[in-house]
């Protein structure tokens, strides 16, 4: 059925002549009539009746005009479902304490009237999360993704590299210092529980663990976060990587303490994802917002090179 012939119908209805409908719709009065009669074709009922003044409606139009109003609210419901900036921006930003979500917190912050949706979908790879940008359950994705792995129609802009700080205890020998260099964590074991096999997280850790010559793993069960930050006050010799922007909570008499790592900086590119041709405006606002807002990359930054993204 054609949308264009019921919305004549109904303001031929409505004003009760074909000419007044085809003002309102900016056609010709000969496209109004065409209009109606492909449709009561295809009806195969006569839903208007012309007379010396204008038109009125049949039985049959009566019964229908009704019907031919919920169609075209639908219509219009799902047109602006999908029209840029007529829904909210739905981000995806892998974990609620890591710092895409703080970013995209303080972008929140800072554009109180855009509308926006955060969510975190942990459990999906950074493939996976291209593929839902891709097919549209969700707007953008903060994620680590190899150039050769970027599908067709996804467009991947590094927009926010987070520098490694190490967390440990008051009773590590690192505790006091100020800066650490990756060098000086040699032979220290460090514990990152709760890394998924096949993550870009994973892979990450690895390669920082393979140039620098560290000693990362996950081993045993991962309890949560406020059970991590239990361990490492507990422990002289157990330390974690954390990122520059990550938001970490614990108990003032853990003393835990925040080292950042220099000479070189390692640091985690996160890389926002979007679909080809996105006009979303809260899109194009935050990833404005990031670029300008952003604190700078450090001069000795070191990300790994199979994971190196598109600047």
């Amino acid at each position: 059925m054609d949308v264009e012939a019921l919305r004549t119908f109904v303001a031929i209805a409505k004003h009760g002549q074909f000419q007044a409908a085809a003002d309102e719709l900016e056609i010709s009065q000969q496209a109004v009539s065409k209009r109606i009669a492909v449709l009561e074709r295809y009806l195969e009922v006569v839903l208007l009746v012309r007379h010396s003044r204008g038109s009125r409606l049949s039985p049959d139009g009566q019964a229908f005009l009704p019907h031919a109003k919920e169609v075209l609210t639908a219509v219009e419901r799902s047109e602006r479902a999908v029209r840029p900036g007529s829904r909210p921006l739905r981000v995806d930003v892998l974990n609620r304490r890591i710092a895409p979500a703080q970013a995209v917190y303080r972008f929140y912050r800072s554009h109180p009237g855009m509308d926006l949706d955060a969510v975190a979908l942990a459990d999906e790879n950074a493939a996976g999360a291209a593929r839902a940008v891709l097919e549209g359950t969700i707007d953008a994705s903060f994620r680590a993704l190899a150039v050769d792995q970027i599908p067709d129609g996804i467009t991947a802009e590094r927009i926010l590299d987070t520098p490694l700080e190490l967390l440990v205890g008051p009773g590590h020998p690192l505790a006091d210092a100020a800066r650490a260099r990756p060098a000086d964590l040699v032979g220290h074991r460090i514990w990152i529980p709760g890394i998924k096999p096949g993550t870009a997280w994973s892979a990450f850790y690895q390669a920082v663990s393979e140039a620098f010559g560290l000693s990362i793993d996950a081993l045993g069960p991962h309890f949560g976060d406020e059970a991590l930050m239990d361990a490492l006050a507990d422990s002289p010799s157990l330390a974690t990587l954390v990122g520059g922007g990550d938001r970490y909570l614990w108990p003032q008499i853990h003393d835990l303490r925040r080292i950042p790592l220099h000479e070189p900086t390692p640091v985690y590119p996160h890389v926002l994802l979007s679909r080809d041709g996105d006009r979303h405006p809260v899109l194009t606002a935050l990833r404005d917002h990031l670029r300008t807002s952003m604190a700078r990359t450090p001069d000795d930054a070191w990300a790994p090179s199979p994971l190196g993204m598109p600047a």
